[in-house]
Formats: structure tokens, sequence, C-alpha cells
């Protein structure tokens, strides 16, 4: 019969033990050294998952935390842990307002519980990539806080949001002043919109739901802005979303739809900026070209828009614009061929 091996220790790979262990290291040495290997788990590899699970619920969520780092096994477990209904019946606190505690009690229990819950998230996840850590307390979150929202719960949650950071007040700051001239404002509600509302989604309709609330209150030309902000390309040594190349403007254009690139090159229109529009009518005809969209469609757009000139002398001057826009393009292509 095989001796009992002290367990009163912790065993280390590769150091030898104390002296005062010397006894149980050589009782042990007449075992097959490869009959022990050692075991992440250490003496939980002797529980079932069941009981394990059970042991959580008596451990505080900053122990738990603390249990999680011991080894990726015990990690993974306690990841596990945490997706069950038991496990998040106890750390995702939902029902806020039963909580017995009185007035600023009760909103500080809560607050240190998640931040408790934060740091056990950042601990149990911390041997995995940045991204796969994201996807995962997303997925958590989304499964049991949001889980069966309707619209209308999802309209209060983006109006909460609102009211607590003053999103509305920073949007109304952003398009009502010039472009950089807020550029850090500019540059927090690009983060908020995009890593808060819209990026993390898996289905668009999602992402289109929260856009659609972002977009909805204000006029069309501030939606025009705000969209810039938040999708526009960023210079690397600047906040500002820097200018879009014209071809690249065609092609949100036509994507955009008939109405919307109609009423935006009739402004150009009406405005006296018949440069720019003829500009802008050979980039389109250059996307249909590159994209394989039909050449009518260009065509068609060009005579409504001519029809917006209220006298033939402002039609043929912007007709010349437009053959005289197609002589430059032409001539930039060469030139950079050349």
């Amino acid at each position: 019969m095989a001796s009992r091996v002290n367990t009163s220790f912790t065993l280390i790979p590769n150091q030898k033990y104390r002296r005062s262990n010397r006894r149980s290291s050589c009782s042990s040495n007449t075992l097959d050294s490869n009959s022990l290997p050692l075991s992440t788990l250490g003496n939980f590899k002797a529980l079932p998952l069941e009981i394990f699970q059970i042991i959580l619920r008596y451990l505080s969520v900053k122990d738990i935390s603390m249990l999680s780092m011991v080894s990726k096994t015990i990690s993974q477990h306690i990841i596990n842990y945490i997706s069950t209904s038991w496990g998040s019946k106890r750390l995702l606190l939902q029902d806020f307002h039963n909580l017995e505690l009185p007035g600023r009690r009760q909103e500080s229990t809560i607050l240190e519980h998640y931040r408790s819950l934060g740091l056990l998230f950042k601990r149990c996840t911390l041997l995995l990539p940045t991204k796969e850590r994201l996807k995962y307390i997303h997925k958590i979150l989304a499964e049991t806080l949001t889980a069966g929202w309707d619209e209308l719960e999802c309209h209060r949650v983006y109006n909460f949001l609102c009211e607590l950071t003053n999103l509305s007040r920073k949007m109304q700051t952003v398009v009502c002043s010039k472009p950089g001239s807020a550029r850090k404002l500019e540059l927090r509600i690009r983060l908020f919109c995009r890593n808060v509302l819209l990026d993390h989604w898996i289905h668009q309709s999602d992402s289109a739901f929260w856009l659609t609330r972002i977009l909805k209150p204000w006029p069309m030309v501030n939606q025009a802005r705000l969209l810039y902000v938040i999708f526009g390309p960023i210079s690397p040594q600047d906040v500002v979303p820097r200018e879009w190349l014209l071809e690249n403007n065609a092609r949100l254009l036509i994507l955009s739809g008939n109405n919307i690139c109609f009423t935006f090159m009739a402004s150009k229109a009406v405005n006296g900026r018949a440069i720019e529009l003829a500009r802008l009518i050979v980039f389109l005809a250059l996307v249909c070209e590159k994209e394989l969209y039909c050449m009518d469609w260009a065509v068609k757009m060009m005579q409504k828009v001519c029809k917006v000139f209220s006298t033939p002398v402002e039609r043929n001057n912007f007709l010349q614009s437009v053959a005289n826009a197609f002589a430059c393009v032409i001539m930039e292509m060469l030139q950079a061929v050349m």
C-alpha cells in the first residue's frame, strides 16, 4: 500500500521542499513521479463541480475574483459559474429597488458590488485577448441584464444614458459650432456612440436601432454632421475627422438613396455652388463606372438637377462647368499615370 503524501504544504514545480518536510518528501519519492501529475485545480480536483459552485456561493465577489487568478482551470470554472442561472442571479443584481438598505447606503452598496464584479470580470478573463474579453463581458451582460427587453425599454435606456451623460447637450454644442472648434468633445461623442451604443452588436438591425435614436432628434444637416463625427476618418495627429475624398462623398450619396442624393445636390444648385456640384457629378459617374452601377442613373440625376436652375443661362453655365470638371479630372489622372 502506497504511503500518503503530506498535503500540508503547497507543491511548487522545480523547487525543493523545506527541511521540515523532508520526511514527507522522502516517503513520496517511493511513488512513481508520473503517477501524481500536478493539477492546476489543487485540492479542488477532488470536488465535484457542483460542490465547487456551492463553495463559491459562500465567497464574496472580491474573494471569487482573487480565486480566479489561482490558475487558468479555476478561472474557467468560475466563468462557467457566472454563466449558470445561480451565478448570474447572485452576481448580476437586477432588482435594485427591493434591496432592504436605507438611502445612500443602498446606492453605495450597489456601486461597490458592481465595482467588485468588474474586477472579477477583469481577473477571470485576464489570459484572453482584449477583443475576446470584451465579447465575453458583453455576452454575459446582454444575456442577463437586457435579455428580452422590448423596444420601449431600449428607448428608456437611451433616454437615461442621454440624461446621465448630457449627450444631447454635447451634441448640440458640436453641431452648432464649426468643425474642429470643439475637438475633444467631438472625440468623446464619437467614442461614446461607437463603443457604448453601436459597434458591439452582432446584428445590423440592433446597430440601426441605436443609430436611429441618435439621429432622430436632429434636422438633416445636423444628422450629416453627426454621421461625419461618428464614422468619419480620423487623422493620427488630431481628433477632428479629415476631409473625405470627393469620390468617397459621391459613393456615400449613391448609397444614401435617390431622395437624399438629390436633396443634397439641389441645395448646392440653389446656393450658387455650381462648380462644386459639377465636380460631384463627375465623381458620381466615376463611382458608377467603378462599382458597375447603371450609368443611366447618373444621367437622370443630372437631368433632374438641371431643372433646379431657374434660368437657361444658369443651366448652360452648369453644363459647361461639368464639361470643364471632366477635363480637369482626366488631366489629373493622366498626370498621376505619367
